[in-house]
């Protein structure tokens, strides 16, 4: 064999895994910059992970398989990577850590983890024409044939195709009959056929929402010429299908009927809609009057009236007619199944010395830094089964 293992996908997962696997360790990637997923998430900064990570944080069809490799490599395992390398980091809100000044250190740290283990990596190197061969993979890389004890699939999803997304680890799996789950996008901006929003487009507010199954998520929605976005939006689109509601509530953190009931005893003269503009972007109420009767003086709106009104906003129900697509998707859902892996190696049970991590694997995670940590816990868990057989 030419290489003890082979990884396919110089990202967070591939990366990870070539700093563990010990031996003759080569990392291919088509593209001409490595981890550069790493590099424009968290808006140049990277949110790395979260500090309070559970297996509950993803989504799969088997709830319980991310739970060996996230328990033996944890958030704070990786903390501790990042604080060995020196680079500072923070808490922005909601458990999300970002480094402190770039991105790109979280890269060259991962790099330089790769040189130390005496791992290769190359770029601009595709693969193709991977064949299984007694006690290992012969494949081509860049048209020249070499051979492999170990291949390790860690080629993501099909999010972001202008960075070279491709469903290029699917079709790995179909090659060696391993199945998939159905593929989306997931952390994706909802649209709306009709312009529904194009009036309040650049509104934002601290919302509560839900899709018709899975939690609910207490964060930013935000209104767009196209449909819906905002942290409270990406999360819930994981939960959402095709002609499903979901289900907004404005004004989450206030008991907005008691909160109406006490105003009218003191600005009952006023017009409604200018008492419900304190609590509301005015451009959102103005957007509301169209489909609510909020004219006339608060002194006038019963407790049924206000009770209905209230109604309305806690429980506004909308139906997106689709996403924004791959194009802007922050992570693919679904993948490989689970089923047909080893929680504990991440190696195809039907096919030995195969491997898939990260997001090619049915394993997607929440907005927030869970699905690095997915792509961390899940390489770590393959290069070391890789290192233990060797």
């Amino acid at each position: 064999m030419d290489w003890d293992t082979i990884i396919i996908g110089a990202g967070a997962a591939g990366l990870m895994c070539a700093a563990h696997c010990g031996g003759r360790t080569l990392v291919v990637d088509h593209a001409k910059k490595v981890g550069e997923k790493i590099r424009i998430s968290g808006g140049g900064r990277c949110n790395f992970t979260n500090m309070y990570c559970e297996p509950t944080n993803f989504l799969s069809a088997n709830p319980h398989f991310c739970k060996s490799a996230l328990s033996r490599y944890t958030q704070w395992d990786f903390v501790e990577l990042i604080q060995k390398h020196g680079i500072a980091w923070h808490e922005k809100t909601l458990g999300q850590l970002f480094c402190d000044l770039t991105a790109k250190d979280v890269v060259a740290m991962l790099v330089t983890e790769l040189q130390q283990a005496s791992a290769q990596l190359r770029l601009e190197c595709s693969a193709s024409d991977i064949q299984q061969i007694d006690d290992g993979y012969s494949l081509l890389l860049n048209g020249q044939r070499t051979s492999t004890r170990n291949l390790v699939v860690a080629s993501g999803g099909k999010s972001i195709p202008k960075m070279g997304a491709t469903g290029f680890g699917y079709d790995i799996a179909r090659q060696f009959n391993i199945p998939l789950t159905d593929t989306r996008p997931a952390l994706v901006p909802l649209t709306f056929s009709n312009g529904d929003f194009k009036n309040i487009s650049g509104t934002a507010i601290n919302a509560r929402i839900k899709a018709q199954r899975g939690p609910s998520f207490d964060e930013a929605l935000l209104f767009t010429h196209r449909g819906l976005s905002g942290p409270a939006i990406l999360q819930v689109s994981s939960y959402w299908r095709d002609g499903e509601d979901i289900f907004i509530h404005l004004l989450p953190e206030v008991d907005l009927f008691q909160t109406l009931r006490k105003k009218r005893t003191t600005a009952g003269k006023r017009n409604f809609t200018t008492i419900l503009a304190e609590v509301l972007p005015s451009r959102l109420v103005d957007h509301l009057s169209q489909t609510l009767d909020l004219s006339g003086n608060f002194a006038d709106f019963s407790d049924k009236r206000l009770t209905e009104i209230t109604s309305a906003l806690t429980n506004w129900r909308v139906r997106p007619t689709g996403s924004e697509g791959y194009r802007t998707a922050e992570v693919t859902l679904g993948g490989v199944d689970t089923n047909a892996l080893s929680s504990k190696t991440m190696q195809a049970k039907s096919t030995k010395g195969l491997y898939f991590i990260g997001e090619v694997v049915d394993v997607t995670g929440w907005l927030g830094g869970f699905n690095f940590q997915w792509a961390w816990s899940s390489g770590w868990a393959a290069g070391n089964a890789i290192r233990s057989a060797l």
